[in-house]
Formats: structure tokens, sequence, C-alpha cells
């Protein structure tokens, strides 16, 4: 089979992804339940996972390029390589390449809404700031800044 070196690098990236995939959408429960030391522990194996799926994204691409180079594929595409393997590898990696596809747009889902309620919650929380501001610089309610009696006191001190 001369595709098998591509067949495991797709396979383990697939095993990583599916290790990110479980991550992020612990990350997910983490920001809705606003639990910062839990989104703060989990940042660094998401940092980890998507470094290792980079690598091995990497790696899987410069084999599909040697394996087409090698077997003379009219495209460097997956479709040109597709093309030159015999049937039954090439439906093997059709399904696989479809599979890596798959997956990696539900991980581009999943870090476009984490990235999305993060987004709510810094709007959230700049609103409140921004109310607590408002509130202190009125001088009602109870932010307000209270007055000092004992200023006078001070400034009859220094004189």
């Amino acid at each position: 089979m001369k595709s098998r070196q591509l067949l495991n690098l797709w396979t383990e990236w697939l095993s990583t992804s599916e290790t990110l995939l479980r991550a992020l959408h612990e990350q997910t429960v983490a920001v809705t339940l606003r639990d910062v030391p839990r989104v703060e522990k989990l940042q660094p194996e998401l940092d980890e996972l998507m470094e290792s799926i980079r690598t091995v994204d990497t790696l899987a691409l410069a084999e599909a390029k040697r394996l087409a180079e090698e077997l003379g594929a009219p495209l460097q595409s997956l479709r040109g390589l597709v093309s030159v393997l015999d049937k039954t590898e090439a439906a093997q990696v059709q399904l696989t390449a479809n599979k890596v596809l798959s997956a990696s747009q539900n991980i581009q889902d999943v870090v476009h809404k984490n990235r999305k309620l993060f987004e709510s919650e810094m709007t959230y929380i700049n609103g409140t700031l921004t109310l607590i501001a408002k509130a202190a610089v009125i001088g009602k309610g109870p932010y307000r800044g209270r007055k000092s009696g004992s200023t006078s006191v001070l400034v009859d001190a220094a004189a």
C-alpha cells in the first residue's frame, strides 16, 4: 500500500482532533459557567493539542506532496493523488480525507463558538464596569464617593 504513511498521519491527526474537540467542549462549559480557573487550566492543554495538530498536518501535507510526485499525479491535490492510486486504496484515502475535513470543520465551528462566548463575556464585563464607573461619578447609589469630614482638619493641621 503506497499511501500507508499518509493514512497513518491522518489517523494520528484524527485521534488528536478528538482529544482537542473534547477539550474545546470543556472550555465551552467553563466559559458558560464563568469558571475562570478551569478556563486557565485548560488553555495550556488546548495550546499543546493545537500545536500537535499543526505539526501532524504539516507532515501529512508533505507526505501527500511526496506521494503525488512519486506516483506522477497530474495535479498536486487530493483529487490528483486519488486518480493515480488503485481503486481500493483510492477509496480508503478519499474516505480518510473526508473524515479529516469533517473533523477540521467541527473544530473550527467550536473554536468560533468559544470565541463568540469570550467576546460576549468581555462585553458583559465592560458594560458592568461602565455602569459601576458612572454610578461612582454621579455620587448617588451604593458606589458613590463619601465626603470626608476630616479634609478641613488636615488642611488646618498643615497650616
